[in-house]
């Protein structure tokens, strides 16, 4: 579905029944595929307004920044939108690491096991809990 607004053809994303569309975060430079998670409107809304990648966490029902706790933010440079409209891209810069175990990529794994990635961060140190 499309709108328009001024010179541009606005399209509105489907979100599924959930209310959530697919997010891919790709690194804008080296257009390696770093995360894959899901937004609400909110979610994108936000990101569009403050230019970082805001999702919506599926296990805590609520809305998150990235980086809000790690400080690995990503900083959205465009917003891309499949053909059928149900899934998106952000292209973004990356700061330090995107995946939560301390891989740059969420996508470090092959399928027989083997790691292809770096570990860029030690995940106990970042996410220390409160005893």
């Amino acid at each position: 579905m499309y709108q328009r607004d001024g010179n541009h053809t606005m399209i509105t994303i489907k979100f599924d029944e959930k209310g959530l569309v697919p997010v891919i975060a790709q690194d804008k430079t080296t257009k390696d595929v770093l995360m894959l998670a899901y937004a609400n409107k909110e979610a994108v809304d936000l990101t569009r307004s403050t230019g970082y990648a805001h999702y919506y966490s599926r296990s805590r029902n609520k809305l998150w920044k990235k980086g809000e706790e790690s400080g690995h933010l990503q900083k959205v440079h465009e917003i891309l939108v499949d053909c059928d409209e149900d899934a998106v891209i952000y292209l973004v810069d990356q700061l330090t690491a995107a995946c939560h175990t301390g891989y740059r990529s969420c996508f470090y794994r092959r399928l027989d096991g083997t790691v292809s990635g770096e570990r860029m961060f030690d995940p106990d140190e970042v996410y220390k809990k409160s005893e």
